[in-house]
């Protein structure tokens, strides 16, 4: 990998994922990997500075968004860092390793830049991030990384691909990868049914990444990077889904598992989900709830770099349409006008 290949450009498109996801797909381990280089030989140390950060960045963007500045340093490592590691000296179990963290750093970064509304530059990371893995031959961080993918196209509105990356990711590591790394896959899937409509599907595979979840032990193959992954979290997505398929009822009853998520750690993450709850109680035509969950949701995504949370926020102010003429709702929108001026 040259370092140039980190700063390719070109604009989104949902088609440039499909020759990275096909090669993936039917190959997704390189041969061993061993390789003299320069004069840098990488080692342990080197492995736990690039997860050090890789965890920081995670952390500092769920709490603040992938808008703030201290997001940049994952950026400054992969590129001053990392890459060059990756023309030095390594044994074949080091190498794997190392293109293991290099492909989650960039995976981070991609994520990053997806959530500040970068999408083009996200795409790209995805893609680096997705070949990465494959270098690496880790099933899990390729599972991981191509579930990530989906969403990606899911959330720019391409939920037929997303479903097709996401069961393509959780088909190829289904026999190798823990348990928790399939539940994000299934989650992946499930939220993209919900998208599509199709609610049959999208419960039986939220119900699949619950069950996977809930096999998860102490001896599991997963990642650490991926202990975020609670069923608190899965029902946190489980309220959207169940919004996307127009059944606020359960929305509310899924929200009963997802309100332990910690806000002081999955900051955006609970700010969205507000603004989903809102949206489900104007569904039920609860005009008051609707109106209680948006002013908590302000309150949260105020605080947060987040130009996908904030496109969850306006999604919101346009579920207030029918009452508009409501003085409650009048100010309401104000100050959702105010919090989304500051992000543009």
């Amino acid at each position: 990998m040259r370092r140039r290949d980190f700063m390719t450009q070109g604009p989104f498109a949902i088609s440039a994922f499909t020759t990275p996801v096909m090669r993936y797909l039917s190959v997704p381990a390189d041969p061993q990997i061993p390789h003299q280089g320069g004069r840098r030989q990488v080692g342990a140390g080197d492995l736990a500075e690039l997860w050090s950060a890789a965890e920081e960045a995670r952390a500092w963007d769920s709490k603040f968004g992938g808008g703030t500045w201290q997001i940049s340093a994952v950026s400054e490592c992969l590129h001053t860092r990392a890459a060059p590691l990756l023309a030095g000296t390594f044994t074949e179990g080091v190498g794997r390793e190392l293109f293991n963290v290099v492909a989650e750093l960039a995976r981070v970064e991609a994520w990053a830049d997806f959530d500040a509304g970068h999408h083009p530059r996200a795409q790209r990371g995805f893609v680096q991030a997705l070949r990465l893995a494959k270098a690496s031959g880790d099933l899990q961080t390729g599972c991981y990384v191509l579930s990530t993918m989906g969403l990606q196209a899911l959330l720019r509105g391409y939920p037929d691909a997303a479903v097709d990356m996401a069961e393509g990711a959780y088909d190829k590591a289904r026999h190798v990868a823990g348990p928790r790394v399939l539940a994000f896959a299934q989650l992946a899937t499930a939220r993209a049914y919900g998208k599509l409509g199709d609610a049959k599907a999208a419960w039986r595979a939220l119900g699949e990444s619950v069950r996977l979840l809930e096999s998860v032990r102490s001896d599991s193959r997963d990642p650490d990077w991926l202990a975020y992954l609670t069923l608190e979290r899965i029902s946190a997505d489980a309220v959207e889904i169940a919004r996307d398929l127009g059944e606020p009822a359960a929305a509310l009853r899924w929200d009963l598992q997802a309100e332990a998520m910690p806000q002081q750690v999955f900051t955006r993450a609970v700010g969205i989900r507000m603004t989903v709850l809102g949206t489900a109680h104007l569904q039920g035509r609860n005009l008051d709830q609707g109106l209680v969950y948006g002013e908590r949701a302000i309150e949260i995504l105020g605080r947060v770099r987040s130009e996908r949370a904030h496109g969850y926020l306006r999604d919101l102010t346009r579920a207030f349409d029918p009452w508009r003429k409501e003085p409650a709702v009048g100010d309401f929108l104000h100050r959702a006008d105010v919090v989304l001026a500051r992000s543009a």
